[in-house]
């Protein structure tokens, strides 16, 4: 398996890139974004690439993988939905749309959230964003595309979220993981990646993962 990983530097998309690593069955990583990771292994290439609404000048390294795992992501917290809306759904589509191009055999996977909202006309304006994009991703030709709708994502293995609060916040709580992965809502960074990577291979009977879907596979 050929992946193509966006968002490696967030807390998702390291989770996501340190499974891909450790799994035999995946043989490449290429990782783009906007910085690198910086990490050395012989199965991962970085690709740094500031504009998604422009992949012209990368589409040839583009080609030839068999899944993307989507993890980029920001918070909504202070934006317009006008902001919010070209960073969640403008980017997101224009990448999805110049990959099922490239390659019309893959399997797409998008980081959206528990509560996303499908009809988009709810009033929670981050929820008709991630509806609406998840929508319209599930109209692309891919082999197939997944939405995975994780709660609250544990950190571990050395995963560390870009965001201060957040890094102190986990660490306060790390004590008691146990039992929080307890919890309906919780999953990890470790369970996000390894469901990834089975359902490509293997599929799933619906293309909304939400938190107990991922725990379970």
């Amino acid at each position: 398996m050929k992946v193509l990983l966006f968002g490696a530097t967030g807390m998702v998309g390291q989770g996501v890139l340190r499974e891909c690593l450790r799994d035999e069955s995946v043989q490449h990583v290429l990782s783009v974004g906007r910085s690198v990771t910086g990490q050395n292994h012989h199965k991962l290439n970085e690709l740094k690439h500031d504009d998604f609404m422009n992949l012209g000048t990368i589409e040839n390294a583009l080609t030839g993988f068999d899944a993307c795992f989507f993890c980029l992501g920001v918070s909504s917290v202070g934006m317009s939905e006008e902001h919010y809306r070209k960073i969640s759904y403008d980017f997101t589509l224009s990448l999805a749309q110049t990959l099922v191009k490239l390659n019309p055999s893959m399997t797409f996977i998008y980081v959206s959230g528990t509560g996303t909202d499908s009809t988009e006309t709810g009033k929670i304006m981050w929820a008709r964003v991630k509806g609406k994009t998840e929508n319209d991703l599930l109209k692309l030709p891919f082999k197939a595309a997944y939405m995975f709708r994780p709660g609250v994502i544990l950190p571990l293995h050395g995963v560390k979220s870009k965001t201060k609060l957040y890094r102190v916040m986990y660490q306060f709580l790390s004590p008691i993981y146990p039992l929080l992965r307890k919890l309906k809502n919780v999953t990890t960074t470790e369970q996000v990646g390894q469901a990834m990577i089975s359902v490509t291979k293997s599929g799933y009977h619906s293309p909304y993962l939400e938190n107990s879907d991922i725990n379970s596979i």
